[in-house]
């Protein structure tokens, strides 16, 4: 893609408007926080505080609305916390160039290297980066700065207090993510119906896995329709698959595959059913005639062998999920998986090691978040240094909109920068016309700036120019309320604005962290879990006594994680200005949909996995070697642009047919061909993207 085209999409993408679901009561109790604060910080100690105040709630705020499955008022109370130190330290350097540049730059690059964390933490503290380059222009010495940070302090403070005495939707976000799941395993048993190798998305499944990770305070208070339900859930998309496969399952034609519509149609109501209860926390109306397909005694009639296993592990799972969507169920556990009562989630504690581990994997050379951590840090000390020659005032706007729009991506880098500067654009226009009619006082100010906050909380999730229309005007009825003159910041904001942005645009040109060059790289990653995968299946085969699956369903997380990096690099990429390096769209697209039908039969040959009082089944060892062997050898093909040699598979499944002895195992032998032909269809595709077919 060329640059002209990447700045057009990029630019585009940042201005568009989208639908979202509004939650207005969240958007108001956040504002009326914001209220609290800024009204008494202004009765008892004036406007210049109450705006310092101000900011420590508004961020507070900001930082509940995050994807994160922390308690809001926990993240509230980090937030405003770590702004007060921010704004105090920041405060003490300021007067002194050097140190300031150098505190801004350890700030900032340490803010930078919280990406390894997750986004919420890198959001929240480049957030806080940001608005202390703002809150430390407003105190006069260090006393009126340490009650500048106290007050900001306190903003987090009431914010999570709101939160706690009126929640709305108490775990709303970890319903949505089960509800999801749910849904999700719904729609796939829809699809099997009409393509019986229909692909699966597994990213519902992992975001509930990971809503389902909590603190001992939140086991103590989860809603019981909130436990197993996701495991269930998992064990379920396997069973589907293999009740519909033509090639392991049922035939693709004949009275067995109609029967099989009708489970797999009542399977997807009742799976909605429990969807829609989880999500709103009522009771599960059931769907009687999906009830009655599967109740049926003809499933005894029409299917046999290990589609007639598949239909009644089926529907044994089925009352599992719909006794657990009603409250009344107690599995919490999936495959291979310790008994225990709840995933942990490390509680703030014991997360600051977990977080420095992190950082320090990532500070190694090619990390995309070591990249963005030194050109977060490399503009905010530039755009510092700029604005403070330049003859405006008020010369933090540039470092603080490179900051803010800045993110270790290109598309959300530029896309953000575009409407940082056309929302600023907006919202100072708009708040100046306010302000040249109405002439505010301080109190007027406040509650222009508490109405604007409330509009951003509301419109956040609808567009980025949308929000940060709303900012603008926030900040310029706050620097309002302290004293400041519109009229001396309006113009040279836009133009600081503007030069942030291009910083930012900039210095992702010349430092960038791409993802087409890294694609063969993520290619190989999955091919390497997959491979793992499957011989990890087999072994199973092999020795069906060592029933347990914890390392079974260590392996499926990780070909899971690998497959949906690969799909974020890959949709990252395709809005990349970098010519094409070594795989095509067409063949990534091909090597994709290969690399996920090994894994589908993977995972069919999981759904049978054999009783441990079964007999072992020898020539599983040797294809599970062979597996593990190509795979990685495969792995290192791919990075080197050659072509994959399955040849040891190949040769396994031919010495066990020359073997003498009792013939193979049918079952493993049809799952091991149909893994060899993927892998197959894998190499035809890095053939095509070489030039040799």
């Amino acid at each position: 893609m060329s640059w002209l085209r990447a700045l057009k999409e990029t630019a585009r993408s940042g201005l568009s408007i989208e639908r979202q679901r509004l939650e207005p009561l969240i958007a108001l109790r956040g504002a009326a926080g914001l209220a609290l604060v800024v009204g008494t910080s202004l009765v008892l100690f004036g406007p210049v505080i109450a705006a310092g105040s101000a900011f420590g709630a508004y961020q507070a705020a900001i930082a509940t609305f995050q994807r994160s499955w922390r308690p809001r008022p926990v993240l509230a109370l980090v937030s405003g916390a770590s702004l007060a130190v921010s704004t105090f330290v920041g405060y003490v350097t300021v007067s002194h160039t050097v140190l300031f540049l150098a505190l801004l730059i350890l700030w900032t690059f340490t803010a930078g290297m919280a990406w390894s964390a997750g986004p919420t933490g890198g959001i929240i503290a480049g957030s806080n980066v940001a608005i202390m380059l703002v809150t430390i222009t407003l105190p006069t010495s260090v006393a009126d700065a340490a009650a500048h940070a106290a007050m900001m302090a306190f903003g987090g403070l009431v914010q999570a207090a709101l939160i706690v005495l009126f929640p709305v939707r108490r775990w709303g976000a970890q319903r949505d993510a089960l509800a999801d799941a749910l849904a999700g395993v719904a729609d796939y048993a829809r699809r099997l119906r009409d393509d019986p190798v229909a692909p699966f998305d597994p990213v519902p499944l992992m975001t509930a896995r990971n809503a389902a990770a909590v603190t001992p305070r939140q086991a103590r208070r989860r809603p019981a329709d909130l436990h197993g339900a996701r495991g269930v859930a998992e064990r379920l998309r396997p069973v589907l698959a293999s009740l519909a496969d033509p090639a392991l399952g049922v035939p693709p034609e004949g009275p067995e595959r109609y029967w099989t519509w009708e489970i797999l149609g009542a399977a997807g109501s009742l799976l909605d059913s429990a969807s829609r209860a989880v999500r709103h926390g009522d009771p599960v109306q059931l769907d009687e005639t999906a009830l009655s397909v599967l109740k049926s005694p003809d499933t005894e009639v029409i299917l046999t062998g290990p589609p007639r296993r598949a239909a009644d592990r089926l529907t044994s799972l089925l009352a599992d999920v719909i006794e657990i969507a009603e409250g009344t169920g107690t599995d919490d556990r999936t495959p291979g998986e310790p008994l225990v009562p709840h995933r942990r989630r490390p509680t703030l504690l014991r997360l600051v090691p977990v977080i420095y581990r992190s950082m320090r994997r990532e500070m190694r050379r090619g990390s995309t978040i070591l990249r963005h951590a030194i050109r977060v840090s490399a503009v905010a000390a530039a755009g510092y240094l700029i604005g403070a020659v330049l003859p405006f005032g008020h010369g933090y706007w540039a470092p603080m909109t490179a900051v803010m729009v800045m993110r270790p991506e290109f598309t959300q880098t530029y896309s953000r920068s575009v409407a940082r500067f056309m929302g600023t654009v907006i919202g100072v226009a708009v708040a100046t016309g306010i302000v040249q009619a109405a002439h505010p006082n301080a109190e007027l100010s406040a509650v222009l700036a508490v109405v604007s906050a409330a509009l951003m909380y509301l419109l956040m999730r609808t567009g980025y120019a949308v929000s940060q229309a709303c900012v603008s005007a926030y900040v310029v009825f706050l620097l309002g309320m302290a004293g400041d003159d519109w009229s001396q910041t309006v113009p040279e904001r836009v133009v600081l604005t503007l030069l942030g942005g291009l910083l930012a645009m900039v210095a992702y040109a010349l430092y960038p962290a791409w993802e087409t060059p890294r694609l063969r790289d993520r290619l190989a990653k999955w091919l390497i879990t997959d491979g793992r995968y499957a011989a990890t299946v087999l072994d199973r085969y092999a020795d069906p006594a060592s029933r347990s699956l914890d390392d079974v369903r260590t392996a499926l997380l990780a070909t899971r994680e690998a497959r949906v990096a690969w799909q974020e690099a890959l949709e990252t990429a395709r809005h990349e200005p970098v010519r094409h390096r070594g795989i095509s769209r067409t063949s990534a697209a091909d090597a994709e949909d290969a690399l996920a039908q090994f894994g589908r039969v993977a995972m069919l040959m999981e759904a049978h996995l054999p009783a441990a009082s079964a007999n072992p089944v020898p020539e599983a060892v040797g294809l599970a070697d062979a597996l593990r062997r190509a795979t990685e050898e495969g792995a290192k093909a791919v990075r080197e642009r050659k072509i994959p040699d399955w040849s040891p598979v190949r040769e396994a499944l031919a010495i066990r047919d020359a073997a003498e002895g009792p013939p193979p195992d049918s079952f493993v032998r049809n799952g091991a061909t149909l893994l060899l032909r993927a892998l197959e269809d894998f190499s035809r595709a890095l053939e095509i993207s070489s030039g040799r077919a």
